[in-house]
């Protein structure tokens, strides 16, 4: 039995854009999950699928940004996040997306219109990537399982700060809201 349908599924990449990229990640470098992307994406595709780049932004002021008190707050620029901060990288940038999505917390789903998207276009089954795993990546995992969605992670082609964080996010928590895989399995469908 194949892992998905195309017709009915969806690569959701998250937070691929310099702004994320550029930090350092583990156990993936920015340019293998970029690479598995573009991979999935490409297959996808041509296979009839549906291709949806998430990204992250705010306005200069923050003003939509979650701002709530915190043990470990995240830092933004003054003055708003840069151009260059939120560009694609160029292999991602080539590709066009059938949606783009602008994010403004960690999943994709809350107050966007990831979902209403995705039931238009008949999609049952999406495909995660993304930066960072333990993140943007599984709660962006949780919402879609709570919203009744098949979901594959590609397992090579999300990454986060540290293999603990990977290891735990991808052993512990989201195989039990969906289906981990490299890569090659997926391009294997």
């Amino acid at each position: 039995m194949p892992l998905y349908d195309p017709k009915t599924t969806a690569l959701v990449s998250i937070d691929l854009q310099a702004f994320v990229l550029g930090r350092p990640l583990a156990p993936y470098s920015a340019q293998q999950v970029t690479t598995n992307t573009v991979a999935i994406a490409n297959r996808l595709k041509a296979d009839g699928g549906t291709t949806v780049f998430v990204t992250v932004g705010f306005s200069s002021d923050y003003a939509d940004a979650v701002n709530q008190p915190v043990d470990e707050s995240f830092t933004l620029p003054p003055g708003g996040l840069p151009p260059a901060a939120l560009e694609a990288p160029p292999e991602m940038a080539a590709l066009t997306p059938d949606v783009a999505i602008v994010k403004r917390q960690w999943s994709a789903f809350y107050g966007t219109e990831l979902d209403l998207q995705l039931r238009r276009r008949g999609i049952n089954t999406l495909i995660l990537t993304g930066v960072a795993t333990n993140f943007g990546v599984e709660a962006t995992v949780r919402d879609a399982y709570a919203a009744n969605y098949a979901v594959i992670v590609a397992e090579d082609a999300a990454t986060t700060l540290s293999q603990e964080m990977q290891d735990f996010s991808c052993t512990k928590v989201m195989p039990r809201l969906s289906r981990i895989r490299k890569t090659a399995e997926i391009l294997g469908n």
